[in-house]
């Protein structure tokens, strides 16, 4: 399990919850920080003017000392969509990421920069549009093939910090084909941990392994547009964090495993939103 984080900012103000989000989790997680500052357009004519990262490190210096986190700090120049993975690449962080306030023109010509980093990103990533912190209450969507995995066990280490509670969420989309797994599913989809089938088994040791940590945890599904029925989820029940699985693996469920749903939800929700590509345990 990675063990240090690389919070990002290009010095846009949205991207001040991601920092107050990250120095908390490092406390959390016992995880050293490595602020990256990213100077999108360097200007050697303006070496004197005051830019707004300077702002930004002086508040996060301030708030990692007040917390007792180790952090180091790193100042890049370039884009952020190219920036970010090349430096996770050399260290296997857990990425801490907000908005980098594009303009709706960039979003449309180049896509939205959070599907660039899920692209390119393996290790975890926490996009933080708010901090909603104390955590109290966790959301965490299950697959069934186990692709959840790594950032279900990421989610409740943050869970047991605050002795959050945990619901264990997995959506029954509207599928044409007929065989004894997906009847199963149908007809008892309001009570999938007692069923044998693969969702089945993953909702029970996901209640499991959060009992076990001492954490309340609960299961719940939903039918419909899986899309959809996330965003309903996290509205009506006022989640803080909300935890979806990989975004890149062929054999997963296609509809938890589209980078544009991760991406879709990760850009609508106000809470923040971890994701992790499936990684096996040695």
């Amino acid at each position: 399990m990675n063990t240090n984080l690389l919070i990002a900012t290009n010095g846009f103000k949205g991207t001040w919850p991601s920092i107050e989000y990250g120095a908390w989790l490092a406390t959390a997680l016992e995880a050293g920080i490595t602020l990256l500052g990213i100077n999108e357009k360097p200007n050697p004519a303006a070496i004197d003017d005051h830019h707004p990262l300077e702002d930004l490190f002086a508040r996060a210096v301030g708030l990692f000392q007040e917390q007792g986190a180790e952090y180091s700090l790193e100042v890049q120049n370039g884009d952020a969509e190219h920036i970010i993975p090349a430096k996770v690449r050399q260290g296997n962080y857990i990425t801490v990421i907000g908005p980098l306030g594009r303009s709706q023109l960039k979003r449309l010509i180049v896509r939205r920069s959070i599907l660039h980093l899920l692209e390119q990103i393996d290790t975890p990533i926490l996009y933080v549009p708010a901090p909603r912190l104390p955590l109290s209450k966790a959301l965490i969507c299950v697959g069934g093939l186990g692709y959840e995995i790594t950032a279900e066990h990421l989610a409740m280490r943050m869970a047991m910090k605050s002795r959050a509670e945990i619901t264990l969420l997995h959506i029954i989309p509207p599928v044409d084909l007929d065989y004894p797994t997906a009847r199963a599913v149908r007809d008892h989809w309001q009570s999938l941990p007692e069923t044998d089938t693969p969702i089945g088994r993953s909702l029970r040791q996901a209640l499991e392994l959060a009992r076990a940590d001492g954490l309340i945890a609960q299961t719940k599904a939903r039918k419909g547009n899986v899309v959809e029925e996330i965003l309903t989820e996290v509205k009506e029940g006022n989640y803080d964090l909300l935890c979806m699985g990989s975004p890149y693996s062929t054999r997963a469920l296609r509809q938890l495993a589209s980078p544009n749903v991760t991406a879709e939800v990760m850009e609508t929700v106000s809470c923040p939103v971890l994701t992790a590509r499936y990684q096996r345990e040695s």
